[in-house]
């Protein structure tokens, strides 16, 4: 049976419904719910074990590899290999298993949101209890300055009103009205009739009907949802093990036919083996995760000084595959400040300039009087609106305490959503006025009179025709209107309210914030698209998103209620050229990021309210503010960004995209590297020459040659107009083919090099040097292929060169290194060396160059190639 839709119960039939009255519950029959229901509070998601992700650690098809060779060192009997290829294992699993060990716990920050004590009609009197023992059936009262302790139909308020910016999304607080009439299908934001959990009051009072408790209530059910999706893999992890697959495979498929050719030449068992344990370090790229992990952690650093924040690290490359930027509004989009932005008097329409200051009250009497009653009707605290009102007659020069010196306060009268208004009275020289603010066609009805630039004058029926005319239009402009209005009393009450003075209309709208419009127009050449998803009703929402620029031609703004009437895949569909979503619910926020997701694009999602914790978990990329989030947002972001600015998450793009691209360099360098490794063991067992290279000496070239100028390439500044590029696509390969052509080019000139070297030293000095000399040669031409895969164009230019000075100090420390594995005794006897001489290091020289000289050249034509054309 599906559960009654509260709001739209009238107050007797849900006390009917829950089995209470208006006096409450008895202190039995609430127990026996407390065993029921349970408690009224949040409950906690453990954490990941870390055990589990320990374990986690060795579904990489590299560790696996690594795993394999060492077994097999240790059971031919070379413990040493087997030891160095374990090390090299335990630092892999380790900087994994610390990178990911973290709690997980999306729930966690609900803790935050719990509400400590409730004012409930226990056996019919007023008692304070914990408020995790209230349950549905009590009656709870609330007034002003409390926060909301369970999910409640009201039964009664006066001039209730509750700020739900965190639930739905809205700015203003939203006013609530125990008698309306909702229907059963309105979204969350249109349910006066109800108050939630963890929402607070900010004026009124009220009594209202328990209806849920716990993870019941609509903030627990959204931290269920939350918890609820799946972490999926970012596209660099689901490349790197697409990558590591076929690595695998091509391994395999090597040492096969190596072992094939090998045997069939008669080569001793021992000497097979060898060979085969060689290729299978030599397949492996065991700087790939150490130095892969590096990278994202320079990206975060970098990140980090530009005020992003990040929580998961593979998501600094996820960021450089964005295709949607989904948003919330309020406070991302826009400044999360109400600011009046037009003055709408009978007879002229007065710009309000974005920094304020620049209206003159004494160039219009009715402009004077409109600021001044909005000044004194107004308190300027918690009610954004009211604030706007205060701020705009002090940055006209006027002094709000000081008008209230002048005119001092005799009573109010309160906003309410029956009579839509709210009046201060005060004594003025010529007898007691009203001041009165509210709805327009409330201010419109009883308004008389209007005052004009020459005086006041009558209003009849064509006048307030005009008057609410003017006003849909400045609605259409997606401004938020208020009517301003004046009349001399004889009372301070409700009935004196009549026979008004219109006097003005003023539009308030959430400015954009700074840097906002430049931001999605840079995003817009990056060829990400923007998307609004906003609580606004949907005229607001258009004309917000028009003003942004997020509305071109052939989009266009789909409602909440639509958004719900459809099923997933007509969602899909919908989503194609839909750019801004008004009324979004939770659910609806979460299904519009899955919709984008079904169709292949990578998301990431702004937001900061608890609203949007579920959809920040579903995105590909989850971004909190870090000022004003929720605690929720915050955790069950990926990314937050600690100034809360919208234009950041443009500089994280950029950074994302620069790292994604310096990982493309080393992956482009350590495969080049690796195969060039394959290559030179496979060309030696098809020339029937065993023990070309030991597996030491690769394990030593992998982890010094590969990884130290490999992580250089993490620090290279970005291509020239990478923002200008469109998104890469999420599904290809790392490399595309035109670079998987030139790794296997590099690598056979590294390869030959090698080999050349080999047989040089081997008709000079024999096996002993011939080995060394293509260790030499595989080794420094490793080094100097660094420059192939700096950059795009040519590295020799020193101005070029020179950006990156780590890649320079790379090169010399890794030299420097080999050059001490070949004159240090004790290291060279570990990788089996022999001492060479000068005419041999000279030769060695010559052919480790080549590759690189070849390279250069290359790039330099295609440089000119590129100018030219």
């Amino acid at each position: 049976m599906t559960a009654p839709t509260w709001h739209a119960l009238p107050p007797s039939e849900a006390l009917a419904r829950l089995g209470s009255s208006a006096s409450g519950l008895d202190t039995p029959e609430a127990a026996e719910r407390l065993r029921r229901y349970g408690p009224n509070h949040f409950q906690r998601t453990p954490p990941a074990s870390a055990w589990l992700i320990f374990l986690a650690q060795f579904r990489s098809i590299i560790v696996l590899l690594l795993a394999a060779a060492a077994g097999v060192a240790l059971l031919t009997g070379d413990p040493l290999d087997a030891a160095a290829i374990a090390a090299v294992l335990a630092l892999n699993v380790a900087i994994g298993f610390a990178t990911e060990l973290r709690a997980r716990r999306a729930m966690e920050a609900l803790v935050a949101l719990e509400v400590a004590d409730a004012h409930v009609l226990r056996d019919g009197a007023l008692a304070l209890l914990d408020a995790r023992l209230l349950v549905p059936g009590d009656v709870i009262l609330l007034e002003a300055g409390q926060r909301v302790p369970a999910d409640a139909r009201l039964l009664d308020a006066a001039e209730l009103r509750t700020v739900e910016a965190d639930l739905t999304g809205e700015s203003a607080p939203a006013d609530k009205d125990a008698s309306a009439a909702v229907d059963p299908d309105v979204v969350l934001a249109e349910r006066v009739t109800m108050v939630y959990k963890a929402t607070t009051v900010v004026a009124g009072r009220a009594r209202a009907l328990v209806t849920a408790t716990g993870m019941a209530t609509e903030v627990g059910r959204i931290g269920v949802l939350a918890g609820s999706v799946i972490e999926s893999e970012t596209p660099l992890e689901r490349r790197l093990a697409q990558l590591g697959r076929r690595l695998a495979a091509a391994a395999l498929g090597v040492a096969a036919l190596v072992a094939a050719v090998s045997y069939a030449q008669g080569m001793p068992l021992g000497d097979l083996v060898q060979t085969a344990l060689a290729l299978a370090v030599a397949a492996v790229p065991e700087g790939l995760p150490v130095v892969g992990t590096l990278a994202m952690a320079v990206g975060v650093h970098r990140m980090a000084r530009r005020r992003a924040l990040i929580r998961r690290l593979p998501i600094v490359e996820t960021l450089g595959s964005a295709t949607v930027i989904c948003t919330d509004k309020t406070g991302t989009l826009t400044s999360g400040e109400m600011r009046v932005t037009v003055v709408r008097l009978a007879d002229e329409e007065i710009a309000v300039g974005a920094a304020g200051g620049q209206l003159d009250p004494s160039a219009h009497p009715a402009l004077a009087l409109a600021l001044r009653i909005g000044a004194l009707a107004s308190r300027g605290g918690v009610d954004p609106t009211e604030a706007a009102l205060v701020t705009l007659a002090r940055e006209s020069g006027l002094d709000p305490e000081r008008l209230r010196e002048e005119w001092p306060e005799l009573g109010e009268v309160p906003f309410s959503s029956e009579r839509l208004l709210a009046a201060t009275f005060h004594r003025t020289p010529s007898g007691p006025v009203a001041c009165v603010k509210g709805a327009p066609h409330r201010i419109v009805e009883l308004s008389d009179r209007v005052r004009t630039a020459s005086g006041e004058r009558p209003l009849d029926a064509a006048g307030r025709d005009a008057l609410l005319d003017a006003n849909r239009a400045l609605a259409a402009r997606g401004l938020r209107v208020l009517a301003l209005a004046m009349a001399p009393v004889s009372q301070q009450d409700e009935s004196a309210l009549a026979g008004l003075t219109f006097v003005a209309f003023v539009g308030l709208s959430d400015p954009p914030a700074p840097g906002v419009r430049e931001t999605i127009r840079a995003f817009a050449d990056a060829g990400l698209r923007t998307v609004m998803l906003t609580g606004d009703q949907q005229l607001t929402a258009e004309a917000i998103g028009g003003a942004l620029g997020l509305l071109p031609p052939g989009h266009r703004a789909l409602d909440g209620r639509a958004i719900e009437r459809l099923s997933d895949e007509a969602l899909a569909r919908a989503v194609g050229d839909t750019v801004v979503f008004s009324r979004v619910s939770p659910e609806s926020k979460l299904r519009i990021v899955a919709a984008y997701q079904r169709r292949g694009e990578v998301v990431a999602m702004l937001g900061d309210g608890v609203n949007d914790a579920a959809a920040l978990r579903q995105a590909d990329i989850g971004v909190a503010m870090g000022r004003r989030g929720t605690d929720l947002a915050k955790e069950a972001a990926d990314l937050i960004l600690a100034d809360d600015r919208f234009p950041t998450i443009a500089a994280a793009v950029e950074e994302g995209r620069v790292i994604f691209d310096n990982l493309r360099k080393f992956v482009f360098y350590l495969f080049s590297c690796n195969l060039a490794e394959i290559l030179v063991l496979l060309g030696a067992a098809l020339a029937g020459v065993p023990a070309v290279l030991f597996p030491l000496q690769i394990l030593w070239l992998n982890l010094l040659t590969d990884t130290v100028p490999a992580f250089a390439l993490a620090l290279e500044p970005g291509e020239p107009e990478l923002m200008k590029q469109p998104p890469r696509d999420p599904r290809a390969a790392i490399l595309p083919p035109s670079a998987v052509r030139s790794v296997v080019g590099y690598a056979v000139l590294i390869a030959l090099a090698s080999l050349g070297a080999f047989a040089w030293g081997v008709r000079s000095g024999g096996p002993g040097v011939g080995s060394t000399m293509a260790f030499m040669a595989l080794a420094f031409g490793q080094i100097f292929h660094l420059g192939n895969a700096r950059r795009e164009g040519p590295v020799l230019r020193p101005r070029v060169a020179l950006r990156n000075r780590f890649a320079l100090a790379a090169v010399a420390l890794a030299a420097g290194l080999q050059l001490f594995a070949a004159f240090f005794p004790p290291l060279a006897r570990v990788l089996r060396l022999a001492a060479l001489t000068p005419q041999a290091w000279a030769v060695v020289a010559a052919l480790a160059l080549l590759p690189a000289v070849t390279g250069q050249l290359l790039k330099t034509a295609a440089s000119r190639g590129r100018a030219e054309s």
